[in-house]
Formats: C-alpha cells, structure tokens, sequence
C-alpha cells in the first residue's frame, strides 16, 4: 500500500461574489478576499509585492497590494464585491481605487474599525 504524499491537490473555487477586507496598520496594508461565509479566497499585503520597511506603509504599496488581490479574485470568477476597512493606515482610499480599476464592481463600503466603548485604558501618547 503505498503512502499518500503531503500535497493536497488545491480545489478551484467558482464564486461571483466575494467580500474584500483591507485592513491598513500603520506599517502594512493586507489585502484578504473572502467568499460570502468568510473562507478565505485569495489574499496579498504591501509585503508580498516587494516593498520592505517603511515603503510598505505608502498609499502606493496599498494599491499594489490590492491590484494583486484583485487579479487572483478575477480569475476565480470574482465580479462584484463589498469592502470593508479596517484600521488606520494610509493605504485605504488607494486600495478601494485599485480594486475598482482592476475591474471589480464594488457595491457597498464598511468601515470595519473597531471602537472601544470605554473598555481598555489606551497606551500613553507617543511623543515625537
């Protein structure tokens, strides 16, 4: 009997219809598209495009990430989409221009950032 190897075969998976969640720190942007139950489809982020240390927190790298994402998305059969922000980063406004110039419909955008209600006492404020 012989052994099964380690690689599973990857299954392609159809979908029209996917949610894009861009969260943008102060040092990266991430880039996940996720199908309607939340699985993850395909995802990219400023540093698998190439850029390192204090590029990968420019709008630019933002856009990137998210063209990359897009384009993996497209080819699954991805056509429209609902994005959903989260977080403080420069990269937000340019990751939702690179997804629509790639080609995706977007229908709806959500701002995903959570919030405290009192909860938590914040870090001391950083002094430059």
């Amino acid at each position: 009997m012989p052994k099964a190897t380690g690689k599973r075969k990857k299954v392609r998976r159809h979908v029209t219809q996917a949610i894009v969640h861009i969260k943008t720190t102060f040092n990266n942007t991430m880039v996940t598209v996720t199908d309607l139950k939340g699985e993850t489809l395909c995802w990219a982020s400023a540093g698998t495009c190439g850029f390192k240390g204090s590029r990968k927190s420019t709008p630019y790298a933002g856009q990137m990430a998210a063209q990359q994402a897009a384009e993996k998305a497209i080819k699954m059969g991805v056509k429209e989409v609902e994005v959903k922000v989260k977080g403080p980063g420069a990269g937000r406004e340019s990751a939702i221009t690179a997804l629509q110039t790639a080609g995706l419909i977007i229908k709806s955008i959500e701002d995903v950032t959570p919030l405290p209600h009192n909860g938590c006492r914040p870090k001391k404020r950083r002094r430059v």
